[in-house]
């Protein structure tokens, strides 16, 4: 549903005052009037951010320089606008002819004028709250892709909906996805050569991954590409039917897949005009051990950069970073395009810095792999053999084939994961938003089909962090920092310490800056050739997204999406407490040099913990611990710590109230997100988990006793 909140007549006059200097013309025949050639030659428009990483090369580099290293202190927040919703906030907004879009959680989006922040329309298309059980990570959506005067966004859900660009009414909408399958999307759309590219999300849960092209005028699908084979063998009269039978079949083996296999296209997917090649990345397996996919082999397309054709999504060529993958170590981690100087020569490259720890240079027509150099600590394997392109793993990560438990860096949060990562051509640098976490990987004795939740084959009851000690533990054993990495002479150049996980994506300019967010609440600029800290302000919450920039009437602006949530605010917030923690207070922040305008404080929020007695047994609460970590933990968090965008169970009223049973097994509270968990677990089962949770709430208030 839109809600058109200025009319026609002031929306024209608002886009012809603002695209003054800057795209006028564009605007008088309508707002988003982008197509392939105003993206490609993005650098002629340096004020406007028209695709989600500014360019098809998606190096997030503004060549603004009005703000830059010697006035950087003197940014100030110019505008700000509150959001509707108080989940994640991951997108990167666009801003076209003075016009700025971007979606929120829950798939929503937003229109406003970009140089005062006032709301142009807004769009609700209505993803049922309790859709949020099929998202491994959050409701979130990490951005819009605008096209001939449309904007088009992915919904939770799995549609695809373009909508009117000077209204936010649907113009179409298309059903990607089996909606009898967990699939969900919260990747940004990308369009070229008037296709609309989007893929999906679900590994955990069990489906198989794709990416799909549909035109951009009319929604009719184009072609679709498998990245795995199907349960039956049988082509799919797809795009992938070639490549799949040809390539992929064997590395599977006959018979053996429990589920769909995964590999799911998430996230990164990359346009490149110059060999007019698409590029996108593939997630894990489904599921992630190995052990329970039939045949130990490569599984293509797991874990892997596939090239094909924009127009006919024929396969050309294929890198797989992890063959075999059995760690949750995705390739979908955003995607940089660069020329670099290597060897004497100039290459055209891809640049990758995935989950499994690696920095990868690719060479973008042919896929030959350049190079590869771990930017972060790694256990699982001890180089990447330059003439193969294989991991040289070391066996004992292999925990599927030993049958021991294996304990390694990274985890399945990754070293780097979606957080948006920059380049910088004035620098030649890569900058990264780099988690250091360690995890335990045990596969499960035994493995079937779960109705709800992950089906990763794991122990997920060996990974827990059941008692505020361990909890304690992870937090020190988690850390993060900003790094600048050098990918012509592969090596760090410089870094920045943060205190914990979970901090934001990354802005280059080309006034020698480097901005960032972070997940204890500030929004930091960093010299970009050598990491002096220039500025910083706080922001009240976590930032996880990545700050933009663009300019308006000859004023630069930077924007940055606001709001705590995505994994760090969910299943891992014990890490993340070390950088807050923080609440969430979504918004849309805007910042000029000169910015006098300031946030409202906050009304404090207090978290009375005072549960009822626990009358139940040590095995009682230790069943409930193991149940908790395989049906609750991935939402209300490790240990029953929550950073606070889902309820802190240990505060909840309903612990010593019958509703407690009528919420878990009769699903009350849908409408909230919180769904029936009956098809997982009967009534003595949900009293154990209740007896955990009042377990942990009474070690907490002794623990709050005990200090100072």
């Amino acid at each position: 549903m839109a809600i058109r909140i200025m009319p026609a007549v002031v929306i024209t006059a608002a886009l012809l005052v603002a695209g003054c200097g800057q795209g006028a013309q564009t605007a008088a025949k309508g707002p988003a009037q982008v197509d392939g050639v105003r993206i490609v030659n993005a650098d002629s428009e340096p004020g406007m951010w028209m695709s989600v990483g500014r360019t098809y090369s998606e190096q997030r580099f503004s060549p603004l320089k009005q703000i830059n290293d010697t006035n950087a202190g003197q940014l100030g927040l110019t505008w700000s606008f509150d959001l509707d919703t108080a989940r994640g906030q991951e997108a990167t907004p666009l801003v076209v002819d003075g016009v700025m879009y971007f979606s929120t959680a829950w798939s929503m989006v937003k229109a406003l004028d970009a140089k005062t922040g006032r709301a142009i329309w807004q769009y609700d298309p209505k993803v049922p709250r309790e859709y949020g059980v099929k998202v491994c990570c959050d409701v979130v959506n990490r951005g819009v892709a605008v096209w001939n005067g449309k904007v088009y966004v992915g919904t939770l859900d799995g549609r695809l909906i373009a909508l009117d660009a000077s209204n936010g009414q649907p113009v179409w909408s298309v059903q990607t996805t089996d909606t009898t399958k967990p699939y969900a999307i919260t990747g940004a759309p990308r369009v070229a050569k008037g296709k609309v590219f989007i893929g999906n999300g679900g590994a955990e849960f069990g489906v198989r991954g794709y990416i799909s092209a549909y035109d951009a005028e009319s929604g009719d699908m184009v072609w679709r590409f498998y990245t795995v084979p199907g349960a039956t063998g049988q082509p799919d009269n797809a795009a992938s039917d070639k490549m799949l039978a040809e390539k992929a079949a064997s590395t599977w083996g006959d018979g053996g897949l429990v589920l769909g296999g995964g590999g799911t296209v998430w996230d990164a997917i990359v346009y490149d005009p110059e060999f007019d090649l698409l590029y996108f990345g593939t997630g894990n397996a489904s599921p992630w051990t190995q052990g329970y996919r039939g045949k130990i082999g490569d599984n293509l397309f797991l874990a892997s950069i596939v090239a094909v054709k924009p127009d006919t999504g024929e396969y050309v060529w294929h890198y797989q970073e992890v063959p075999g993958d059995e760690w949750d170590f995705t390739s979908v981690q955003p995607i940089i395009l660069a020329d670099l100087p290597i060897n004497g020569e100039t290459r055209k490259v891809l640049l990758h810095a995935p989950k499994n720890g690696f920095f990868y240079v690719l060479d973008r027509e042919t896929g030959e792999l350049i190079s590869a150099d771990p930017f972060a600590p790694v256990t699982w394997a001890s180089s990447v053999d330059k003439e193969t392109g294989r991991p040289v793993e070391h066996p004992e990560a292999r925990y599927s084939q030993t049958g021991k438990p294996w304990r390694g860096t990274p985890g399945p949060q990754g070293a780097h994961n979606w957080n948006p990562m920059a380049f910088s051509p004035d620098t030649g640098l890569v900058y990264i938003p780099v988690n250091v976490l360690t995890s335990t990987y045990v596969q499960a004795a035994t493995f079937g089909e779960r109705a709800m939740g992950f089906n990763t084959g794991l122990d997920r009851g060996a990974n827990a962090t059941s008692g505020l000690a361990a909890v304690q533990a992870a937090m020190d054993g988690a850390s993060s920092h900003l790094l600048a990495w050098d990918p012509v002479n592969r090596k760090e150049a410089w870094r920045v310490e943060h205190p914990g996980p979970g901090n934001g994506g990354v802005l280059a300019t080309a006034g020698n800056l480097v901005l960032q967010g972070t997940f204890g609440g500030n929004f930091v600029i960093y010299r970009a050739d050598t990491g002096e800290k220039l500025w910083s302000t706080p922001v009240q919450t976590s930032v996880i997204a990545a700050p933009m920039s663009y300019e308006i009437d000859g004023e630069q602006y930077v924007a940055v999406l606001v709001g705590t949530g995505g994994a760090f605010g969910l299943t891992q917030g014990a890490p993340s407490l070390k950088s807050g923690p923080m609440r969430n207070i979504s918004r849309m922040l805007a910042f000029k040099l000169g910015g006098t305008a300031t946030l409202v404080e906050p009304a404090p929020v207090a978290r009375a913990i005072d549960p009822p007695p626990l009358t139940a047994t040590a095995a009682v609460v230790a069943d409930g611990s193991r149940l908790y970590t395989e049906n609750c933990g991935v939402c209300h968090g490790a240990a029953a710590i929550s950073v606070g965008i889902v309820p802190d169970l240990r505060s909840s009223p309903y612990l010593s109230d019958d509703d407690y049973f009528d919420i878990v097994l009769n699903g009350t509270l849908k409408e909230r997100g919180m769904v029936s968990f009956a098809p997982m677990i009967n009534r003595a089962q949900a009293a154990a988990i209740r007896s955990y949770v009042i377990s942990q709430a009474h070690d907490t208030k002794t623990v709050r006793s005990a200090g100072p």
